[in-house]
């Protein structure tokens, strides 16, 4: 496979990334195994229709798929943004291919039982999980930034194409061989990734600084969520909003097994849901250009409401199939909106972390929803927990007043505009911490204005770096302030000046413009004693 840099495809189209042989390829590739892991989430939740009788049984499937993703999102996104993306990946796959291999093994040879299943598919989602971010994170190192939101848009179509024809499939196939024949192709569609992945010749990360350490990646994530106002927002609506909606997937098999004894029924549903999804993703494309995101998340979140409700009522297998089309157009709409929201507010540094937090949240939506919707259908039944579900969902059109979506036009190139600092020495990175000041001169007229700039301005420090962060007035004049902050070591208040964005810059100079003259910044190293030997 020849290899393309990605600046070199400069033109922007719907369909401009195909032209760059890495990206195309791997979006076949992919194809080929989301389809192969569809025919298998379809396989598990029928095949645990048939070990056991008990809802809770085939709910817990579906959580087995989202745990991994609810437990292990944090620590994903600090590996996929300290380590080789492309070694992760192809580690991932391996294992997934590995665990696959054993579940048709013991399919095929009648060994399976309801907690091995569960296990297993747990295994198959480790992997999925740990590989998430950094797959997410790889697109702007794959395609130029000119092409980054199309070829977003074509990872979503290949995904529901995947939908669309896997589930259809898979029912196919187990009605006419078993379910095993199904787990074994999904054993075998790992290849084309682990093959165009070992081929990527990903250029080396070159930096000045050392890497981060997991946990300092992990806590720089948290902290980066926890003074994102906008990030939270995005977050709170995904989490509730998933939640509520995730009896659908949850009770999905358990209602195709009320309407047909057949497999095919079920993958139909599937299958129709997953088309719905591939027309909803291209008519998204021109509903964005007449409404906002608002209201297009608004429209979705209604339709799946009444979507869940006719899921919980309609006895006819072809008219609910026709259905799963609305449901499937409507659920692209929400996984679009969202994960646009997400790729838009976070800078490049932290993206992976980010996504892993988006993604934590998702899943755990899923798991805890799928577990409490099935307990809820072990003790009344399937039609009215999705009945409940139905009125959930569409409660969540009143998340808006709380909630509302955040604006997205943000730039956030790095603006390292600090000079160098004058250093008699250069302290060694993990010396630390470090308390920085910034000294203001500020008329005392405008002291009042400049601290509501100031206190606004903390969260940026807080932010990038800073685990504590003040404000001092001087008591001998009332013209001098003192900013503080503390940051863990050197190489960490390096990485601060390069977390800063041009979206950033506004609030910098709504406080630099009280200042009445140029503000004077001074860096002090914890001296740390030492012990006489």
């Amino acid at each position: 496979m020849s290899q393309s840099n990605p600046q070199s495809v400069s033109t922007s189209g719907a369909w401009s990334p195909l032209r760059i042989p890495i990206f195309r390829n791997l979006l076949i590739a992919d194809l080929v195994s989301d389809v192969g892991a569809f025919m298998q989430s379809v396989g598990a939740a029928w095949l645990m229709t048939s070990l056991t009788t008990s809802v809770t049984y085939v709910a817990l499937i579906q959580t087995a798929s989202a745990l991994p993703f609810f437990l292990l999102a944090l620590l994903a996104g600090s590996i996929g943004d300290i380590f080789d993306r492309r070694k992760l990946i192809l580690s991932t796959e391996i294992w997934m291919a590995a665990v696959a291999t054993l579940l048709a093994i013991a399919t095929i040879t009648h060994g399976m039982t309801p907690w091995l299943l569960l296990l297993l598919t747990l295994g198959l989602s480790l992997g999925d999980a740990i590989e998430a971010p950094a797959w997410r994170a790889i697109f702007p190192e794959l395609v130029s930034k000119e092409n980054l939101a199309p070829a977003m848009a074509l990872n979503g179509i290949e995904f529901n194409l995947a939908r669309a024809v896997g589930p259809g499939l898979a029912g196919l196939i187990i009605s006419a061989v078993g379910v095993g024949a199904a787990f074994v192709l999904n054993a075998v569609s790992f290849v084309g990734v682990i093959f165009v992945i070992a081929r990527w010749k990903r250029p080396a990360r070159k930096t000045r600084l050392p890497a981060e350490t997991i946990q300092g990646a992990t806590l720089a994530a948290i902290r980066y969520v926890r003074y994102s106002p906008s990030i939270r927002v995005v977050l709170a609506r995904c989490g509730f909003l998933i939640f509520c909606a995730s009896a659908f997937w949850a009770l999905l098999p358990a209602v195709a097994r009320s309407l047909s004894q057949n497999s095919i029924g079920y993958g139909l549903l599937l299958g129709f849901f997953g088309l719905g999804a591939v027309l909803g993703a291209v008519a998204l494309q021109g509903a964005r250009a007449r409404l906002s995101m608002e209201g297009l998340l608004s429209i979705a979140t209604a339709i799946f409401a009444a979507f869940v409700l006719a899921t919980a009522t309609l006895k006819n297998l072809g008219v609910l199939c026709l259905l799963m089309a609305l449901g499937g157009a409507a659920w692209i709409v929400f996984m679009s909106l969202f994960n646009t929201l997400i790729q838009n507010l976070a800078p490049e540094w932290v993206r992976a972390r980010v996504l892993a937090v988006y993604l934590f949240v998702y899943q755990g939506s899923v798991a805890i929803g799928s577990a409490i919707w099935g307990y809820a259908a072990e003790h009344s039944s399937a039609q009215r927990a999705l009945l409940f579900s139905s009125a959930a969902v569409a409660a969540c059109l009143f998340l808006r007043i709380p909630f509302r979506l955040p604006e997205t036009n943000l730039d956030l190139s790095t603006w390292n505009h600090w000079g160098k600092p004058a250093l008699f020495e250069e302290p060694e990175p993990d010396e630390g911490p470090v308390l920085v000041t910034v000294e203001y001169t500020i008329d005392p007229e405008n002291a009042q204005r400049f601290l509501d700039a100031i206190y606004k301005y903390q969260r940026i420090r807080r932010r990038d770096g800073a685990t504590r962060w003040g404000i001092y007035y001087d008591s001998e004049n009332p013209s001098r302030y003192i900013e503080t902050f503390i940051v863990d070591s050197w190489a960490e208040h390096q990485r601060q000046h390069d977390r800063f964005t041009m979206a950033d810059r506004e609030f910098e100079e709504l406080v630099t413009k009280f200042s009445l003259k140029s503000e004077r910044a001074r860096h002090f190293i914890h001296a740390a004693k030492q012990e006489r030997s």
